[in-house]
């Protein structure tokens, strides 16, 4: 017997799980839970987590995003769906968005309870995108409206408010462009082939037909003339064959006897002359011809360019928003700001320790009684008393401290669990605020992985008969908690994120720390400093596990020395427990996490200092200039 369970959830879990496999036609489809987002492979389906209060709107999400996945693993066929694929970005999330709508329209026929389920989950995530606060079409995804569109006209079902509102801002635009095309949805919706062909051409009606790529049926029929056209040369060339055959006993020419008997050097000479012309009219080869051979694949860092990723489709790089509801955020924000309270009065010293040693550096000051400059009305008084006295000019003085912006790159990884990463959240959230008062720019970033010991990526690697070496084996999970350009307090609840459970997994620093470097680059601002925060040298099982052992420590190496070697941007590194000053030329290593606040202030501090000996001796610099 099966051991009982407190949790109310449980028994309406495994009958949703159940339902899903039934609806899906597969018993051995593996179906679970889990608080990372949705999502689906051919084995398996990842429903959002239910928690024990079960309210109404996570029951309802969960159902439609059951029935979604189901009816895709039934009604969609990823062969025929890769056949078809566009080759653009834009097109293909067009082409997603309409094969989508296809198999909830084709499910919604042969089981009409799903399309209700289906539409709690699309009026989710359109109140998380925000679409029913847009106004201007250009704000409206353009993919996501067509689809929209084709499953309302599909199903003749209304859409909730928010993705009605994205498909009304669109439609006239697609009616008028694609309205002969959209006139046949209904006849096609149970062949795929066929809508996927209807796509493609209401992608080019839509006016991306230069993304389309190729048509895979153009190349088949080519195909087939080409077979056609090589048996017929292998019969000519097999009659030929026969009348040399028949003439092999004739006696040769005079021309054939003498280039027969010509010596072997001189005919080696003319074979050289003619391949020598050959390639001379290969190099003469008109403009905009394609080359021989496609350009060799950009490399994946520009630190390593033999550092290798097995697959980067299941990368994400996210805003924190987008990983929870608002709602929830605002519950574990207010779960950090009661971590905060004990620390609250420290921290706060510390922040205005911070924002005193920034201001010093942006007050103004000026050399007077010169003979040039502006006019110094303080001393027009003399003047008026001796009007022999000379005007008194002034000039400002330049001032070091130049427009800066901040990064702080945060190691979410499951080691930093608990309180480590509570102070590493508050230290971000006091800091932010207090540099945005300084006029800093802060941008907060956060890095782990999608799934422990690999996920899609190392699914994909088994299935694929476990290439030797892959390179990195798991899915990155960038996270954006706060951009340099949004203020403070809209990113504020993003920053609760780090409380969620489930969140902290594995930590890939290199690939990290190289993609903080290169939006830092991207950056108008005059100064850039990056300071990082982890508690360990970068861990993932699923990468060590079939690489070499430092495989991803010699890369994290190779990054910090290029940033460090190019000088664009200013590396500071903050080690929890760990010694990082073996990575990183200027660093320091705490061990214990309440002593992160007063570490990353001082050394954020120490970089606007205007003596450079002082600057020199927070930052462990051996050499001063």
């Amino acid at each position: 017997m099966s051991k009982p369970t407190d949790n109310p959830a449980d028994p309406f879990k495994k009958a949703l799980a159940e339902a899903t496999k039934v609806m899906a036609d597969d018993p051995d489809l593996a179906v679970t839970y889990s608080v990372d987002p949705a999502g689906q492979t051919a084995e398996t389906i990842r429903l959002p987590q239910i928690s024990r209060r079960m309210t109404r709107d996570e029951v309802l999400l969960a159902r439609g995003t059951a029935d979604a996945f189901a009816l895709r693993h039934k009604f969609h066929d990823a062969k025929t769906s890769a056949r078809y694929m566009p080759q653009g970005q834009m097109a293909r999330d067009l082409y997603d968005a309409m094969e989508t709508a296809r198999v909830e329209a084709v499910g919604a026929r042969h089981m009409p309870g799903t399309a209700g389920n289906i539409d709690a989950k699309i009026g989710a995530e359109a109140r998380r995108k925000g679409y029913d606060q847009i106004r201007d079409a250009a704000d409206a995804p353009l993919s996501v409206a067509a689809g929209y569109l084709i499953r309302h006209l599909a199903t003749g079902r209304d859409l909730p408010e928010g993705a009605s509102n994205v498909m009304d801002l669109w439609r006239g635009f697609i009616e008028d462009h694609c309205g002969d095309h959209l006139s046949n949805i209904d006849e096609l919706l149970s062949d795929q082939k066929a809508f996927a062909k209807l796509a493609r051409e209401i992608i080019k009606d839509l006016g991306y037909g230069d993304q389309l790529g190729d048509d895979p049926d153009q190349q088949d029929d080519d195909q087939e003339d080409e077979a056609e056209d090589g048996s017929e040369d292998q019969e000519e060339q097999d009659s030929q064959g026969e009348d040399e055959s028949d003439s092999e006993d004739a006696e040769a020419s005079p021309e054939q006897t003498q280039e027969d008997q010509q010596d072997p050097s001189q005919a080696q000479v003319s074979m050289d002359d003619q391949a020598d012309s050959e390639q001379a009219e290969e190099t003469e080869m008109p403009e905009g011809e394609a080359p021989l051979e496609p350009p060799a694949p950009q490399p994946i860092s520009d630190a390593d360019p033999n550092y290798q990723v097995y697959k980067t489709e299941f990368d994400e790089e996210i805003g924190a928003e987008d990983l929870a509801e608002p709602a929830e955020l605002e519950r574990l924000r207010a779960y950090l700001d009661q971590q905060l309270e004990p620390l609250k009065g420290a921290v706060s010293r510390l922040a205005n320790k911070l924002q005193r040693r920034l201001q010093a550096q942006q007050n103004r000051s000026w050399e007077f009684d010169l003979e040039e400059g502006t006019l110094d009305a303080g001393r027009l008084a003399r003047v008026v008393a001796n009007p022999t006295t000379p005007l008194s000019f002034k000039i400002e003085k330049d001032t070091e401290f130049r427009d800066t912006c901040v990064t702080l790159l945060l190691d979410n990884s499951g080691s930093m669990r608990g309180r480590p990463i509570s102070i590493a959240a508050i230290c971000a959230d006091v800091l932010a605020r207090t540099l945005e008062r300084c006029q800093v720019k802060v941008e907060i970033l956060g890095f782990t992985t999608k799934a422990w010991k690999g996920g899609m990526s190392r699914e994909k690697w088994l299935a694929e008969g476990r290439p030797v070496q892959p390179g990195r084996l798991n899915d990155l999970r960038h996270i954006i908690y706060k951009s340099a350009d949004a203020p403070w307090r809209r990113a504020r609840p993003n920053l609760g994120l780090m409380m969620k459970e489930g969140l902290l997994k594995e930590n890939i620093d290199g690939e990290a720390l190289e993609w903080a470097y290169r939006r830092m680059m991207h950056r108008p601002e005059a100064r850039k400093i990056l300071m990082v925060i982890s508690d360990g040298a970068p861990v993932d099982d699923s990468t060590l596990s079939v690489n070499p052992a430092n495989y991803l420590e010699k890369h994290l190496r190779d990054v910090i020395d290029m940033v460090e070697r190019r000088k664009a941007v200013e590396l500071i590194a903050v080690g929890i427990g760990h010694d990082v000053t073996r990575y990183y030329d200027r660093a320091v290593t705490i061990t214990d996490v309440d002593q992160l606040a007063g570490a990353m202030t001082e050394q954020l501090a120490s970089l606007f200092d205007s003596d450079p000996r002082k600057r020199a001796r927070v930052l462990g610099m051996r050499k001063v200039s």
